[in-house]
């Protein structure tokens, strides 16, 4: 690697194929570059799906939204299919692929150019709190983690690496989404998929000195707006029993509406955001005394049930409440929790609407 880098290089992703160089690779490559070339439609579709999965992650990771992501990867399959039969077979059709969906973000980003926003004042904040952040990304949305895993065993598809927690989780997404574009996906290629700088450059149609200089200009910024402990993280890939145990009592807290329960789980500097909206709240106290009327005395909103899931490799959990004269709890957030050291330090709350995404039903 070139110098010091984010805490990300070379970890579980490994996007460069397995067994790379061995006679079997090498047949596979070529039967794959003749699928392209002259395979019937059947066969070309399949070998797209093949690698669906981890495109989407590309996208998702360039564009910082499932639903964009699933646009991009459709019309990376859609630019493929109209251009298979300029394929030379110069680079393996994973590469090819991987360079139609970055010219697709890219496009995609050119179209709609948006940039992490400052942040209001908060909406109710802990005295002494200071935030560790100013800015926020609007259209930051969460990953399902069953998006995540392989469908089938690694030698029966060429997607099958672990996707690891550093490379996916909502404080990595949103740091790089304050890269510009190009630098983004650099940063993606080389430090998270680890590509060569010189098979970098050639995706990106530009110098290997290039690659390098927007590399070097990535590092700090990320460093800037990554929570200060991330170099400590370990690349896991679901979130660990204290996490799962930490999810099980803010579940338990929402549900038996006790507000010293939530306060318990909480961290003094505990943050909230509620993207899209530009609210949030700072500091444990202060997420305790707003959830507080909602969950106790005559303003309270009803009875919470909450199901656990997972999401971006952190636990989450999707909240169902049952509003006074209902019969039926109805979907009403998802929040993907953030732990360090045994506690909760910040919670993203996203709307109802994401429940399909991850398999849940409107009511229970």
């Amino acid at each position: 690697m070139d110098g010091p880098g984010t805490g990300i290089e070379r970890t579980a992703d490994g996007g460069r194929d397995a067994a790379e160089g061995s006679g079997t690779d090498h047949a596979a490559a070529a039967a794959a570059a003749a699928v392209v070339r002259g395979g019937g439609e059947a066969a070309f579709g399949a070998l797209l799906e093949g690698h669906r999965r981890e495109l989407r992650v590309h996208c998702y990771r360039m564009l910082g939204s499932l639903e964009d992501a699933e646009d991009q990867v459709q019309e990376t399959f859609l630019r493929a299919f109209r251009g298979r039969a300029g394929f030379e077979g110069r680079s393996t059709v994973r590469a090819w692929l991987y360079r139609i969906a970055t010219n697709a973000c890219l496009d995609f980003l050119d179209r709609h150019p948006r940039r992490p926003q400052p942040r209001p004042e908060p909406a109710l904040a802990t005295p002494g709190v200071t935030a560790r952040s100013r800015t926020e990304v609007p259209w930051l949305r969460p990953f399902p983690d069953v998006l995540l895993e392989p469908a089938g065993p690694p030698g029966e598809q060429p997607d099958a690496a672990l996707v690891a927690r550093e490379t996916i989780e909502l404080a990595f997404l949103a740091a790089i989404q304050h890269l510009p574009p190009r630098q983004r996906v650099v940063v993606i290629l080389r430090d998270v998929l680890g590509w060569p700088a010189p098979e970098t450059a050639e995706l990106l149609d530009t110098s290997v000195a290039a690659v390098k200089s927007a590399l070097q200009r990535a590092r700090p910024v990320l460093r800037e707006h990554l929570p200060a402990d991330r170099g400590a993280w370990a690349p896991a890939t679901e979130p660990t029993a204290e996490e799962r145990e930490v999810l099980r009592r803010y579940i338990t807290a929402v549900e038996r509406a006790d507000p010293e329960v939530l306060a318990a789980v909480l961290r003094k500097d505990a943050l909230q955001t509620m993207p899209p909206a530009p609210i949030w709240i700072l500091g444990g106290p202060a997420i305790v005394a707003n959830w507080t009327p909602a969950m106790v005395g005559p303003q309270a909103w009803g009875d919470w049930r909450l199901v656990p899931t997972a999401a971006n490799r952190q636990p989450a959990a999707a909240a169902y409440l049952r509003r006074p004269g209902d019969t039926a709890f109805r979907a009403s957030w998802l929040a993907v929790l953030r732990v360090e050291d045994g506690l909760i330090s910040e919670i993203t709350t996203f709307g109802e609407d994401l429940f399909p995404a991850f398999g849940l039903p409107p009511v229970r």
